[in-house]
């Protein structure tokens, strides 16, 4: 019987759309890449080929997943396998320069980015942002892993030649204009079958690791997922009925690059200007913000495989006929 196969490397953040799938009485596999095999001489199983393979998964110690990853979607589109955030989409989650790129061919502003590798051109590159604030971080990370604030070439100086240094696992070093958010928040679109599912806005103020899975790693100090102080505001809230123009933008990057299911993230500047800078392939959604707005990422995803996996087994039939 065809099937929804997961391909992850994290069963924290499969557990929800388990349930979800469970819930919907769907069929589906638990597909574990943290390591393997993939037989180039057999074909794959029939079903729906759902791939989240996050960035950060070096941080896991699943260096290696991304290319295991790699290697199994090529193997499965080879055999016309209906796959869910294919190729091109984990070439865009493992790569911010290719997914700043994609960004501006389709109309959506980033913030000014340089891409160094080696200690000596990163502060070479820093002399273009001389006299502004400005940001490092890493091409390949996840959650805001490496996210650095400077506001002189001096302290960035420092920082390199210190033992805090923190070399990107692709040794790519980003430097960024520091966009300041007047209210300290951005704002994270949900996309599901490459449509809009809501907004929420998150509260950076307290650092730039922004996991908003409730099961996000307990090693992440700054991460605010999860349990939360009480009387303060929410560092998750869905926006209701949230409209802007740049939805239409970012709806024109997922479907040409082929991505069915993103977050994708920006942050408006005081004179009220956006700048988008994240496309996370393998989205989370924060249950309490879910929960107070009565709309759930995971509810929809889980309906979406179940979608394509009737559509998979209707064009296996007619195949076959």
């Amino acid at each position: 019987m065809a099937k929804i196969y997961v391909l992850h490397e994290n069963p924290e953040w499969t557990d929800h759309l388990f349930k979800r799938l469970d819930e919907l009485g769907l069929p589906y596999e638990d597909w574990l890449l943290s390591e393997g095999t993939v037989d180039l001489t057999a074909e794959p199983p029939e079903g729906v080929f759902y791939n989240r393979i996050s960035a950060s998964s070096h941080t896991r110690g699943n260096r290696y997943s991304p290319e295991l990853t790699n290697a199994v979607l090529a193997w499965l589109e080879y055999h016309g396998r209906t796959v869910i955030n294919g190729s091109r989409a984990l070439q865009l989650e493992v790569s911010k320069v290719s997914q700043y790129l994609e960004l501006e061919k389709h109309g959506v502003k980033t913030p000014n980015t340089v891409a160094a590798v080696g200690k000596d051109q990163i502060l070479e590159a820093a002399k273009r942002f001389e006299g502004k604030s400005f940001i490092t971080k890493h091409n390949r990370a996840g959650k805001g892993l490496g996210v650095q604030l400077f506001d002189s070439i001096e302290a960035l100086e420092a920082y390199v030649g210190s033992e805090a240094f923190e070399a990107p696992v692709d040794g790519v070093t980003l430097l960024q204009d520091y966009i300041k958010s007047p209210d300290a928040s951005i704002t994270r679109c949900e996309f599901v079958g490459g449509e809009f599912v809501y907004a929420v806005r998150v509260d950076t103020s307290e650092g730039f690791e922004l996991c908003p899975a409730d099961a996000c790693s307990i090693e992440d100090l700054f991460c605010p997922a999860g349990e939360q102080e009480e009387a303060e505001a929410p560092k998750f809230r869905i926006i209701r009925d949230f409209h802007h123009p740049i939805l239409e933008n970012y709806k024109e990057v997922l479907a040409n690059n082929g991505i069915n299911v993103a977050g994708i993230e920006f942050i408006q500047d005081e004179d009220g200007t956006f700048y988008t800078y994240d496309i996370n392939t393998n989205t989370n959604y924060n249950s309490d913000a879910e929960a107070e707005a009565g709309q759930y990422g995971m509810l929809e995803l889980a309906k979406f495989l179940g979608r394509e996996l009737e559509a998979a087994g209707k064009e296996e039939v007619g195949n076959h006929r």
